[in-house]
């Protein structure tokens, strides 16, 4: 699976969460390293870097700014699932490594 030039948006996030409807990913992948940039909702920048596996799994950790001004971090591992209209929903288990260092489920899906 390859995540080439593919942008994402939230459909679902725990509460302690950061990322909504309004944050939009901009997915890039060379080999199997993957990065994206992203923004929007509470999120004013945000980055993420990645490894993809051969069954699509990716591993990766962010950091972003929200717009209290905070500085915050963490990792998450996403699962990816095609949709019968052949775009990607990625179901994401993350956490904190700053703030309180909860823990939170996501959903993603290919706009």
């Amino acid at each position: 699976m390859n995540y080439n030039n593919k942008a994402f948006r939230p459909i679902k996030n725990s509460e302690n969460g950061e990322t909504s409807e309004d944050t939009i990913f901009e997915y890039n992948q060379n080999g199997p390293i993957l990065t994206s940039d992203y923004s929007g909702g509470q999120i004013v920048k945000g980055h993420l870097i990645g490894l993809v596996d051969k069954n699509g799994n990716i591993e990766m950790s962010y950091h972003q700014i929200n717009t209290k001004g905070e500085i915050m971090t963490g990792i998450c591992f996403s699962k990816p699932e095609v949709l019968p209209n052949g775009k990607i929903r990625l179901h994401e288990s993350w956490e904190w490594t700053s703030g309180d260092k909860s823990k939170g489920m996501s959903i993603l899906e290919q706009l």
